[in-house]
């Protein structure tokens, strides 16, 4: 029978290593709240010299809720804005279960973010599709909803892609593409849109929803995790590089063990991988993580 992500961590409470006792106690007091701050260089294929050195700060799953409280996301926000990132990149789950009490609060709570070339957002599958974005629109984030924008930095075009969680098949996302004429960034809410990206040359995706596996063992790993193509960090298949974020928030059980929230300083780097590499040459420099 496979172990979906939902039951592994609902079996933590089941089984007494919860937010009650022992490893569950410390994930649940300490490691939820030790923020980290990746900083991680991103080969990109075919990326311009004028775009080498350029800086994602890549904030995601928030998950305001009764667990996660709105100066955790401020010190969030605070964190990653001293890093002074050239662009922000949202990755989706702002709230848990589209909660609306939230909605407000989340937008509020990140509305303190800017960069020189502006702040995007996506959203991920516990967003609804228009008091969430609403709200971020309004605090000055540009959403992405099935949709492209154009950044010009340092005189070459950046197309950002950005796609709902439920867009899941290269026929729906190919479209987007046509007309990008500068180096394309798809920003997608699930890791498993590598394959799709893959397909269609993209160079890069960055992602979050892992939550790193949130609840990482000994020897197993990330057990949750493990349908996931990335867990977290770097990955590729051919052309494409993955970054994929642990974000910040939790979801079923308020615990993470051996894999503290972060925020995530990424700078692109130039590469150009052979045409020939192999698609199915998949790696991560944070297995497990």
């Amino acid at each position: 029978m496979a172990i979906t992500r939902r039951a592994v961590l609902k079996g933590l409470v089941a089984t007494g290593v919860g937010a009650v006792t022992g490893t569950g106690a410390y994930g649940y007091f300490y490691e939820r709240h030790r923020l980290e701050v990746i900083r991680a260089t991103v080969p990109v294929n075919g990326l311009p010299p004028a775009l080498s050195g350029m800086r994602i700060g890549l904030l995601t799953d928030v998950h305001r809720s009764r667990w996660m409280s709105a100066d955790e996301v401020a010190h969030a926000v605070t964190t990653l804005m001293a890093a002074r990132p050239d662009l922000i990149v949202l990755g989706g789950d702002y709230v848990t279960w589209g909660d609306r009490r939230y909605v407000a609060p989340a937008a509020e709570a990140l509305s303190p973010l800017s960069a020189p070339h502006g702040v995007f957002g996506i959203l991920g599958n516990h967003d609804d599709d228009h008091q969430m974005p609403a709200a971020l629109v309004g605090r000055g984030v540009e959403m992405l909803k099935d949709a492209r924008t154009r950044v010009t930095i340092n005189g070459e075009s950046l197309d950002l892609l950005g796609i709902r969680f439920w867009t899941k098949r290269g026929i729906d996302i190919e479209p987007l593409t046509r007309g990008a004429t500068g180096t394309t960034i798809l920003l997608a809410h699930d890791p498993r849109r590598l394959a799709e990206a893959a397909a269609l040359n993209i160079p890069l995706v960055l992602s979050g929803h892992t939550h790193g596996g949130q609840v990482v063992l000994p020897v197993v790993g990330a057990v949750a995790a493990q349908k996931f193509p990335v867990v977290a960090g770097v990955g590729r298949r051919g052309q494409t590089t993955m970054f994929v974020s642990r974000g910040i928030g939790t979801v079923y059980v308020p615990v993470r063990v051996n894999c503290p929230p972060e925020v995530a300083i990424l700078t692109l780097q130039s590469e150009n991988v052979p045409r020939n590499a192999r698609r199915g040459d998949l790696r991560s420099d944070r297995p497990g993580r």
